[in-house]
């Protein structure tokens, strides 16, 4: 198949040829689902921890004897059944919410959500994308042209994705909203999810059909 490619100018300067292996996969709802829910689960931070009855401090000192006293026996005022004490099913440091998916599943759930973009004509090809200084204003140019001529939609949702590491690209666009640059080393299925549209470098597209069409 055969995708447009723009320059800067948001203005058709050629066409590139790619392989529908990658770009025109068909999608797959419930392979989607499990991709995200295995990458949101392995980002995961472990936060909430309590402490049991053998971590909570102080404790050691039998309140009172055995027995004699006419209240019920107690070997610690740290028990859980006391105002102070551990907490006996309360969530610790040691859970484990990481969630394993194969690996040829992930990268076709990856390829899947970005055929579903060139089939919606929310993705864009650049030719090339540089800016000589770190300038917003520019950036802001260039990102409204292509939505005016090419995107054609009423509220900012891009996610830009360059080839390799770029300062000026990175700090020229950060402080826009609706706007997420990565390079394509960090390309990942929920960033592909959560905005509408998808701006590629031409060198990227090549390296990800060099990657994933063999």
């Amino acid at each position: 198949m055969k995708i447009k490619v723009y320059n800067q100018s948001a203005k058709e300067v050629s066409e590139l040829e790619v392989s529908d292996k990658v770009f025109g996969l068909k999608t797959n709802s419930e392979l989607i689902h499990q991709a995200v829910i295995a990458q949101m689960s392995n980002e995961r931070q472990v936060l909430a921890d309590t402490k049991d009855r053998s971590e909570v401090r102080g404790g050691g000192k039998k309140p009172w004897k055995q027995k004699g006293t006419g209240r019920a026996r107690v070997g610690s005022s740290r028990s859980p059944l006391w105002r102070g004490g551990g907490v006996i099913f309360g969530p610790t440091s040691d859970r484990n919410f990481s969630v394993k998916i194969n690996k040829k599943m992930k990268q076709k759930a990856l390829l899947m959500s970005i055929s579903d973009k060139v089939a919606n004509a929310s993705f864009v090809v650049l030719d090339k994308l540089e800016f000589p200084e770190f300038k917003t204003k520019d950036f802001n140019t260039f990102l409204s042209a292509v939505e005016k001529e090419v995107l054609a939609n009423d509220r900012r949702s891009v996610l830009l994705v360059n080839s390799n590491k770029d300062e000026k690209i990175k700090y020229s666009g950060r402080n826009l909203k609706g706007v997420e640059i990565i390079n394509l080393e960090n390309l990942n299925i929920l960033d592909i999810l959560k905005y509408r549209n998808l701006i590629m470098t031409e060198d990227a597209v090549n390296k990800i059909s060099e990657q994933y069409s063999k």
